[in-house]
């Protein structure tokens, strides 16, 4: 066996055979079910073994495939059994696509030929992805010599996405309910989705504080549903600008059309979009002093520690002036006011948290899906349908739509010269 879904993951641990265990996995798909899945195959390999020596965990962004290869080689003398985890890790990622990291193709080649040479008997590697590529050799080269765990999840809008996302949310919440010899009603797990929709992590946590609030009843109610849960509509806009300055038309269509379906106000979702395009065009500014003087780096393509190294300070000494900038600014105001000075925003500067840099690292690498121009008329854009969505009515669904379609097709967004003339519409 080369593959096996998520839900049969138990099937497979309590029938192989010992002589039969690979020592090479890769758990792709949903966050939720890859998690559960890790935990239960982890377990199952460290055995009777204590799991703090066993098991190496690395994040796949942040070590090179030599410290990978090295890992798994190296013989533990704690331990029968050696473990190694790298999740996250980025091997399917090209320059072309959104990834935050990507391996060099010498890299992947040397990655393959060292587990077609065979990892270490008792030494297995776990490798953990939310995207892959079947069409890539490393994924053939995974698929032959160990087993692949899919928790992918359809997550498109069609009647058979729909019913198979709430298959997936039906047996989630029966393997919760039953540690607690609970049960749900039919309708109020309806309600629990229409105001959770699919997403696994938040629909558990929601599930857990009614099990909590429900008591000693062995059975939760739609009241319990509508006393206890509000919709969540932080996550549904994370993902949409996630999936917008990814370029990933197909699912940025999806999100949009979701949170209109839940009821969100467009200047809502207008709001986000500019948002999120204002922090780009900082970093678009930046990283185009940068490179006129650091020519031989790329940052779609530069590592999380060259990064820290090499643009970091850059990134740090730039927030630095902005703030001298700004008390300059704010010294002469308060000269010339009573009134207190206001709060320095954080919106003007690169590295808000210089100490937590891997987000910073994430941004200014999907900056480099947009050019300067791109992000220029997609604000002069939103600016104009924020004027037309306070001063008209039409249909602004779809104006949206055909934003995020323009903005990510790969001819680039043209609006503000063919528009020059019409005032503040479009």
């Amino acid at each position: 066996m080369t593959l096996v879904k998520y839900n049969k993951l138990e099937s497979f641990t309590g029938s192989v055979k010992e002589d039969d265990i690979p020592n090479l996995f890769l758990i792709h798909g949903e966050s939720y079910l890859l998690t559960r899945a890790f935990k239960a195959l982890s377990s199952f390999l460290v055995g009777n073994d204590k799991r703090q020596f066993a098991l190496e965990t690395l994040e796949g962004g942040l070590v090179t495939m030599g410290q990978i290869i090295e890992q798994v080689a190296t013989f533990s003398f704690l331990v029968s059994k050696k473990i190694v985890a790298v999740k996250n890790i980025p091997l399917f990622q090209t320059l072309q696509s959104s990834a935050e990291i990507s391996f060099s193709p010498s890299e992947i080649d040397h990655f393959i030929n060292f587990i077609e040479k065979g990892i270490p008997a008792n030494h297995f590697l776990i490798l953990t992805t939310s995207l892959i590529d079947k069409r890539k050799k490393i994924y053939k080269a995974i698929q032959d010599k160990g087993l692949i765990i899919d928790c992918s999840v359809a997550a498109g809008a069609r009647k058979a996405d729909l019913d198979e996302q709430r298959a997936v949310l039906q047996n989630v919440s029966g393997m919760i309910l039953s540690k607690y010899k609970k049960t749900i009603e039919t309708q109020a797990f309806h309600a629990l989705v229409d105001l959770t929709g699919f997403n696994l992590d938040l629909f558990s946590q929601n599930l857990e504080k009614l099990i909590a609030y429900s008591g000693k009843a062995k059975i939760i109610t739609t009241a319990d549903v509508k006393t206890v849960i509000v919709r969540d509509k932080k996550d549904p806009i994370f993902n949409l600008t996630n999936a917008f300055i990814a370029k990933d038309v197909k699912k940025a269509l999806f999100y949009v059309n979701s949170l209109f379906n839940e009821g969100f106000h467009p200047l809502q979702i207008l709001k986000s979009f500019e948002n999120q395009i204002r922090k780009l065009l900082l970093v678009k500014c930046f990283t185009q002093e940068f490179y006129q003087n650091n020519t031989s780096i790329s940052l779609k393509r530069i590592n999380f520690n060259s990064f820290k190294q090499a643009v970091l300070p850059k990134i740090i000494a730039h927030d630095e002036q902005t703030k001298t900038t700004i008390d300059v600014q704010e010294e002469y105001w308060s000269s010339k006011s009573s009134k207190k000075k206001s709060n320095k925003s954080n919106d003007l500067f690169l590295a808000p948290n210089p100490k937590n840099a891997y987000p910073v690292f994430q941004v200014f690498q999907k900056s480099e899906n947009f050019s300067l121009n791109e992000l220029k008329q997609s604000l002069i854009f939103l600016s104009d349908l924020d004027y037309r969505l306070k001063s008209s009515s039409f249909d602004a669904k779809t104006a949206i739509e055909n934003f995020i379609i323009n903005t990510c097709s790969k001819g680039g967004f043209v609006y503000a010269e063919k528009n020059k003339n019409r005032g503040n519409y479009f």
